[in-house]
Formats: C-alpha cells, structure tokens, sequence
C-alpha cells in the first residue's frame, strides 16, 4: 500500500543543500554588504586610523599628502584598466564573435552538455582577456538557452564559473602590471628594482596546472549539480530571440559624414598601422606580453572584427556602461596605497606577515587574505594597492617567491569573485537573471577553486 508521499530524491537532497548555502550569501551580499565604492570610502578612512596609530612619524598632514599623491599617480593604471574592460567586452559584441558562439551552442543538445561546453568556453575566454570572457560567457548562455531546456540559473552559473581564471590569464592586471616597467602598480619594481615577466607568473607551473585542473575538473562536477525537475526554471527562448533582433543596424544617409563612420577602410588601415608600431615595439625592446601589447591587441582586434568604425564605436559605447564604477574605484584605491606606503604602514603590516609565515607558507598566507580583502576590494588592481605593499616587502625579507606571492594575490581574487558579486553583474545583466539564482552553484565553484589554487601554492611554488 502507497500512502502517495513522494519520498525525496538524491537531487532533491543536492538541491536543499544549495538553497540552505544559498541564502546566507545572497543575504550577505544584497541585504549587508554595501557597493563597492562605499567600501573604497570606508578602507580609506581606515588606512587614515591605522596609519596614525601605528604608521612611523605619520601626522596628519602627512597622510592627507600622501593619500593626495597616491590618487594621482594610478590614474594611467586606472584607465588601462578601463580600456582592456572595455576593448574586451567591445571585441566579445563583434557579429563574427557572436556567430562562433552560436555555432559552439549548436554543437550539443543535453543539458549536461551544454553546462560543461559552456564552463570549458568561459575558462578560456577568460583566461585570454576577462572582459572577453565575462562577454562570451553571457552570450553562449543565451544561445545554449535558445536551443537546449535546462535550468537557466545552472546554466548562467556555469558561465560566469569561467571567470575563476580571470586574473591568472594573459589580462590579469596583477600579473601585467609587474611585468611593465614603471607601472604604477608594479611594487615589485619598485621594491626590488625589477619586475616580474609573465614567465615566472602567469606561465609558470604552479599557475597553468591548476587552471588546466579546473578547466577538467569544473565541467564535470557541474554536471551533477543539475537541479531537479521539479525545481527547475528555464529561460524562455522566443524572449531571448525576441531581445536579440531588436538590435538593428543604424539607418544610413548618403553624406560625407556617414560614408566616412562606415569607412571599413579606415579600420584596416588603423589595425595595420597599429600591428606596425606593435612589431617595432617589439623589434626594439624584445617581444614582452605587458598591459599596453594586450591592450593594443584587444583594441586593433575588435576594429577588424566590428570592420565598420560606426560599429566599434558603437560597441565601445554599450561597453563603457560597466565601467563607471572602476572609474570611481581606482583613485581612492590608489589614495590608499599611497597611504600605505608613504607613511610606512606597509612596512608595520609585513612585519605581521613575517611573524606567522615561513618563506614556504608565506604565497598560501596571502592566498588566504587576498581571499578575505577581495570581498571588501573586488577589483584586482585596487587590490593589489592595497595588500601588494605589504605582501612584497614580506616576501623580499623572508627570501620567498615574489611571483608565487604576487600570483598569490591574483589566485585569492580570482576564487574570492565566485562569491563577490561585482564582477557577476555584466553577465548578470546580459542574461537577465538575478544573483539569487546563481549563488548556490557558484559556492561549489569557490571550494573547488580555493582548494585547488591553495595546493599549488602549498607544494609547486619554486622555493627561492
């Protein structure tokens, strides 16, 4: 005899577990956590109390000086940083772009499938330049939703997965700005007297393995996360085809004006002007990969793929919406590194460092607060002006690793990104979905990533 109680499933049980880890973070986040800018208000005036109580001779005075000095500084850094967004995001829009993803959503036809093509298509936009990624990640979530029935907050979720590689790849601002010789932010530099190429960074062991681990290991564990049936909500495909022709080309008249914003030949013949001066460059110096080469790529790559200049810029545009926040950002983050190490705070905070960290333990230590400060700091170049002046010193004076301490750093903000919501509101946004729905997914994503980074930091980082 039945008694008609459906007793609960494997995936119903999954699914609970999700929705209970749910609901602190996405308290957390949209109930308690302010912007991010507020939060850039709020450490500057901490830096300004701690400086005085513990910095070395640090009056008043002093610091308003040293906060004044250090918002000027970044700004080259602060608009390289803009424009690699921008050109990246720009690039992702181009209609060549767009018809190689739907090209790619077209090559599966489960839910499964498309959940891991999907994460293995993130990752390595991502690794390739972030703002790309974040893009083409949002994009081929659409065109798997149009062609493939799955929950569509399992599938978003598994796009922005992809970004958990973002600053470990060849745009991740950390890593550029010590490889580029006076860089504002390249503290290495400025420390030691030399940077850190990207050889010994992004390219080394204790780097690639764990991004390839998790270009691996992601899709195949997302795979079982697949919600219930009952519990599922999938995306309305006619609303997304409907969004996506409302785009039209503009109308064109036939003026001198016109003809020119549609001039293609104006755009091939930048981006071979602009692959000139890039050789030179090169010629000259050596081939390096730095923040101006990868930006310059982006920019010379999104003017070919967008052919018409009326189109880029139109794609630039769109593009520069994301950015007004960093653009707030970054000054006051710069202001607090100047704070930092002008008044010799940094040296007092590296010496808290040095006290619990061996040179062996010292990458993973600042793997874990980078994890913390990325929560507070969710921008990897206001980041690094905030913990790079005191992790670097602290690295120099225990003879460590400086490129497994600075890719320490980028591994903790990279992970710390799945549960700070800032860097997920482009995709958010092009998806037309809520944190809500994601945040389940993405913290089996975060303990993914944070135990396989904090490994390689553990036992592959070379020892000095």
């Amino acid at each position: 005899m039945t008694t008609g109680i459906a007793k609960p499933t494997a995936a119903d049980d999954r699914q609970g577990l999700l929705s209970r880890g749910t609901a602190l973070f996405v308290f957390l986040f949209e109930k308690v956590m302010p912007d991010p800018y507020v939060f850039a208000v709020l450490l500057t005036f901490l830096g300004v109390l701690l400086a005085r109580l513990y910095a070395p001779n640090a009056t008043l005075p002093g610091i308003a000086s040293a906060w004044y000095g250090g918002i000027f500084a970044i700004f080259a850094f602060a608009f390289q940083m803009v424009i690699m967004l921008v050109a990246g995001y720009a690039l992702a829009m181009a209609h060549p772009v767009q018809k190689l993803l739907a090209r790619i959503a077209g090559m599966v036809s489960t839910p499964r499938g498309a959940i891991s093509l999907t994460i293995i298509v993130s990752i390595l936009a991502s690794w390739l330049n972030w703002g790309l990624g974040l893009v083409t990640a949002a994009l081929l979530a659409r065109e798997m939703a149009k062609r493939v029935r799955l929950d569509f907050g399992w599938l978003v979720a598994a796009a922005y997965t992809g970004f958990v590689v973002s600053t470990e790849g060849l745009s991740g601002s950390i890593a550029l700005s010590q490889a580029t010789h006076g860089s504002a932010l390249n503290i290495v530099e400025k420390v030691t007297g030399r940077g850190v190429p990207l050889s010994e960074t992004v390219f080394s062991w204790f780097n690639l393995i764990p991004c390839l681990l998790l270009l691996i290991t992601l899709p195949i564990i997302f795979r079982y996360l697949q919600p219930a049936e009952k519990n599922t909500i999938v995306a309305d495909p006619d609303r997304l085809r409907k969004e996506d022709q409302q785009v039209h080309a503009k109308e064109r008249t036939l003026t001198l004006g016109s003809m020119l914003d549609n001039a293609w030949l104006l755009n091939l013949a930048l981006v071979l002007f602009g692959i000139f001066a890039l050789y030179m460059e090169w010629f000259h110096k050596g081939f390096s990969l730095d923040l101006n080469s990868v930006i310059l790529g982006l920019v010379l790559g999104g003017l070919l793929l967008h052919w018409r200049p009326s189109a880029y810029i139109d794609a630039v545009k769109h593009a520069a919406r994301i950015s007004g926040s960093l653009v707030l950002q970054y000054p006051l983050y710069g202001g607090l590194m100047g704070i930092i190490t002008t008044t010799g705070l940094a040296a007092v905070l590296s010496k808290v460092f040095i006290k619990y960290s061996t040179a062996h333990t010292l990458p993973f230590f600042t793997y874990l607060t980078s994890m913390i400060i990325t929560l507070f700091v969710p921008s990897g170049g206001g980041h690094w002006a905030v913990q790079g002046p005191f992790a670097v010193p602290a690295a120099v004076q225990l003879h460590t690793s400086l490129a497994g301490t600075t890719m320490a750093v980028a591994m903790g903000e990279s992970v710390a990104n799945m549960l700070q919501p800032f860097w997920a509101l482009p995709i958010l946004a092009i998806a037309g979905i809520p944190m809500r729905r994601v945040m389940g997914f993405m913290v089996v994503t975060f303990l993914t990533a944070a135990i396989i980074f904090g490994l390689s930091l553990l036992f592959l980082v070379p020892q000095q």
